[in-house]
C-alpha cells in the first residue's frame, strides 16, 4: 500500500472519530438543556427528587429514541 494513502486513511479515520465525539458532545449538551428546563423547575438541592430523577431519565430516553429515529431516517434517504 502507498504510504501517502495510508496516511490519508489514518487522517480520515481520525477525522471521523473526532466528528463522532463532537456529535456526542453536542447531543449531550442539547439533551442537558432540554431535559433540565423541562424537569428541574425549582432550585436544585444536593440531589434530585424522585420526580426530577424520573423526569430526567424519561426525557433523556425519549430524546435518544427520537435522535436514533431521525438518524435512521436520514441514512435511508441516501
Amino acid at each position: 500500500m502507498d504510504p501517502s494513502a495510508l496516511n490519508s486513511a489514518e487522517l480520515q479515520q481520525f477525522l471521523d472519530q473526532e466528528k463522532q465525539k463532537a456529535m456526542v458532545n453536542e447531543m449531550v449538551a442539547k439533551l442537558t438543556n432540554v431535559c433540565w428546563d423541562k424537569c428541574i423547575t425549582g432550585t436544585p438541592g444536593s440531589k434530585f427528587s424522585s420526580s426530577e430523577s424520573t423526569c430526567l431519565s424519561n426525557c433523556a430516553q425519549r430524546y435518544m429514541d427520537m435522535s436514533l429515529i431521525i438518524m435512521k431516517r436520514f441514512q435511508s434517504m441516501h
